[in-house]
Formats: C-alpha cells, structure tokens, sequence
C-alpha cells in the first residue's frame, strides 16, 4: 500500500532568520548606507578641498607675500673665487666695492690623550670621582667679556663604570654635556698604528669667530694624568677669527665691517658670503646686483604652476561625471558653493585695467587652465618692468592688491571667514561631522533593531522546526502501524 505521508521542506532556522531579518531592514539600511557614504565622500573631499587651497595661498606668500617680488635679482661677483652673493627681490641694482681683509675661522685644538686609570679616585661607596672639566669659549682679546662655559662630568664620562675612563669616553662626554649643545665637537684621531700609536682629542668650535675660541680650566680634574695631558700646550690646527669686510675703499676705516660670521648681509637685499681673503693692497672686487631674467621667468611659472593645480582639483571636484567613460561626478557635482568658488578664481585672474595678464605671456587656454610665454615675458618686461608687480601684486593680508592679493583675500572667505576661524571650510566640516555623528547613532539603533529580529525569527523557526521534526515522527510512526495492520 503506498503511503500518503506530507514531507514538510527543510530548512536552516540560523540561515532564514538571517534572510528575514535583512529583508526586515534592508530598506533602511541602503538609505542609511547610501547617506553614510555620501558623509564620508563629503569629509575627503573637503580635505582635498582644503589642501588644495592652503598649497596654493602658501605658494602666494612665497611668490607675493610681504617682502616678496615676482621681479627676481641677482647678485654677481667679479671674482667668484673670493665668496658668493645672493639677491632677494628688494634688492636696489647696482655696483659695490668689496673688499676681504680676513675670513672667519672656527678655533681648532688637539691635544694627546691615552685611557686613564681612575682607581686613585675610588670613593668608599665605590663610585669614582674625577673632578670636572670645564671648556671656556671666549675672544682672549676681550678681556671684560663673560666666557661660555661647558662643564664636563668626568665620573659620568666612565660610561661603562669599570674605572677606566677612555679617550673616546671623554670625546663622548664633552659632546653629550648638558651645556655644549652642538657648541663644541669633539673627536678622537688616532696618530700611528701598533703599539706606538697615539690618540688626539680634538675640539672644534662650531661658529666662527674670535669669541669661540676654546681654552680649557683643567682646576676641577683631579685625575692627575688627565689633569697633565690636558695642561700641556694643544696643537692649535686652526685660531678663531672674525671676518674683517670693505664694503667700499679699504684704507678707510669707515667702510670696514668686523663680525663672527662670513656672511654679510650690510648691502639691503643681498648677502654676501667670503670664502677668501685678498692679499693687501689688492684690488677690490666688484659686487653688481641686477635684473634676473631666468630668475623672473621661474617666479612666473611657479605661479602659473600653482592656480593650475588649484584649479584641477577644483575642476575634479566639481565634475559632472561621464557615463560614456565610466568617469565618476565629483563630490561637489552639484554644490552650487564650491562651483561658485570655482569661477570666482577664474574670474580673479582677468583683473580690471589697462594691465593684463596675456600682456606678460600668461594666458588662458580653453580648458581654463594657464600657459606662460616666456618670450612675451620678457619683451614686455623690457618695455614695463615694474607692471609684472603692478599686476601681480601683494598676497599680504594687510595690504592685499593685484591679483594675489583678491585671490587671497577670497580664499580667506574659505579658509579663515571673517572672524579668522569660521572660513565655509569649517562651517561646512563641522555639519558634516555632525550629520556623520548622528548617521553613526542611526546604524546603531539600525543593528539592535536587526538583532532583535534576528533572535525573533530564529526563536520561531526553531520551534517551528521542532514541531516539524515532531509531526514527521508521528507521521512516520502511524504509518508504519497502518502498514502492518493492513498486512495482517
């Protein structure tokens, strides 16, 4: 007799709890999914945003800002062999007399140093007490001057505690003093190989000038082979010295300039570097400060260089997309703001006057972007030299003017606002940073509401597969029973 038996479906209650539970919230979570990436798309591209903005203002300063001229200059020596000569933008051209007298040196010494046995300064407590040493920099021509002083523990230079304080243990010391910070270096050069070879410590102030000329006050060493070897006369490899300069004719004392350093910065605008003295009775050199065409032309181009960077990462973010090339809409697609400050940078570069822009070789192209002909630069330099600055004018925050200056003083309005601190870039990172605090909070409550229905399906369905797996029992057991009666 053939049986009648329903077999119920079998099914997983683990995997359809979890079916129905993402159909449960499946609506809300693509919302929510959708808002959350739009959030997180919106904070990077305010970054880039922000970023973008900032190189391009930081390029401005350096180009525009106070004390800068896009009209670079150069300063040139007649004998290159006796130093060299750099030119800010401010600097008046023009010819000077310049004499070298003396070079600035640094104050070399060295003296003959060997390993120290320290156990005559062995403490009860077993430590070891060498004394101090102190290094003095001081000009010894200048006796009312107070020295520098680099105190040197000699017990803390036993840096391995064994009662042996080496020479590269001192060299070490002096250069790790609390007080030296870099002001003297100190090393050891080892002078013969074997047996017979000796060591020098040798110390090198690191400015120049006569008031860094090292001595040494041995008083405090008690270590008396120590105290020996650093009281006998050092070799003194190069004499501390200041720099003696003519700016003008060098018989006449007024015209000579004495200080530390090398580099002379007493023509505004220009510093100038000896590297060697002239022997006396020489001829002076000649210093010619003057107009630097290649200089200009980079000043120039950086700038162009900069708005188009500015502008491509404008352009990308406020892209339409393009189905046809799989090319995605930027993040401020429709952002009517940051498209308005898009064409308001454009904008700014077509400046109100007989000046132009095209006028100095910088010009447009379709795209928006900017190209630079060097050669209409330099003719119309030739004509106008003072309009390139006219035109450019000044990124200063006090005095903006030109071109620079509006485009700085807009991109304020982004990144600093009004008050310095409230530019749309923050107000707007601010909103956004709050709408992705509240989106978090929403997934939150989004994921306890599907736990709960998760638990809730699990728990019915479990049931319901246990009542299944009951009534196919009884189903089977009846079945079984007929089936044997039937057969009887």
């Amino acid at each position: 007799m053939a049986s009648n038996a329903i077999t119920a479906p079998t099914y997983d209650p683990t995997s359809t709890a979890k079916a129905l539970a993402d159909k449960y919230i499946s609506g809300a979570q693509t919302q929510l999914t959708n808002q959350t990436k739009a959030a997180s798309d919106t904070a990077k591209a305010l970054s880039t945003l922000s970023g973008a903005i900032s190189t391009f203002q930081t390029s401005l300063a350096s180009l525009a800002g106070i004390g800068h001229s896009m009209l670079a200059q150069s300063a040139t020596l007649s004998d290159t062999t006796l130093g060299t000569a750099t030119a800010k933008s401010t600097a008046t051209p023009g010819t000077y007399s310049v004499f070298v007298k003396q070079v600035a040196t640094p104050s070399q010494l060295a003296y003959n140093v060997a390993d120290y046995d320290l156990s005559g300064e062995q403490q009860p407590d077993g430590t070891y007490q060498p004394g101090m040493l102190k290094l003095n920099l001081a000009d010894p021509a200048d006796l009312a001057a107070t020295p520098v002083t680099i105190n040197v523990d000699l017990a803390a230079a036993d840096a391995d505690h064994n009662g042996t304080l080496t020479a590269r243990e001192l060299a070490a010391a002096i250069n790790q003093s609390g007080d030296n910070a870099g002001k003297v270096t100190a090393g050891i050069v080892t002078i013969g190989t074997g047996p017979t070879a000796t060591s020098r410590l040798v110390l090198t102030s690191t400015k120049t000038g006569a008031a860094n000329t090292i001595s040494l006050d041995t008083s405090g060493v008690l270590n008396a082979n120590l105290k020996t070897a650093l009281d006998a006369a050092p070799t003194v490899t190069s004499t501390a010295q200041d720099a003696i300069v003519n700016f003008g004719d060098p018989s006449d004392p007024t015209t000579e300039v004495k200080q530390a350093s090398n580099t002379f910065t007493n023509i505004d605008g220009v510093a100038f570097t000896a590297t060697k003295a002239q022997a006396p009775g020489a001829t002076p050199i000649t210093l010619t400060v003057g107009s630097d065409t290649s200089g200009t032309t980079a000043n120039v181009q950086a700038f162009v260089d900069a708005y188009n960077k500015l502008k491509s990462a404008l352009d990308g973010l406020v892209s339409a997309g393009d189905p046809d090339t799989n090319t995605a809409a930027g993040a401020f697609a429709h952002d009517a703001g940051v498209t308005a400050l898009r064409n308001r940078v454009i904008d700014l570069l077509r400046p109100s006057g007989v000046l132009s822009l095209a006028s100095y070789g910088i010009t447009a192209a379709r795209d928006g972007t900017i190209t630079l002909d060097s050669t209409r630069l330099q003719k119309q330099l030739a004509v106008n030299p003072t309009g390139l600055d006219t035109l450019i004018g000044s990124a200063s925050a006090s005095a903006p003017s030109g071109v620079s200056g509006a485009l700085n003083t807009y991109l304020n309005t982004w990144t600093k606002g009004t008050t310095g601190t409230t530019g749309q870039i923050k107000q707007r990172t601010d909103a956004n940073t709050t709408l992705q605090t509240r989106l978090t909070s929403r997934q939150a409550d989004l994921d306890t509401r599907y736990d709960a229905a998760y638990q809730r399906y699990l728990k019915q369905y479990t049931a319901l597969q246990a009542l299944q797996s009951t009534m196919q029992n009884n189903s089977s057991m009846f079945s079984a029973l007929f089936t044997s009666d039937s057969s009887n």
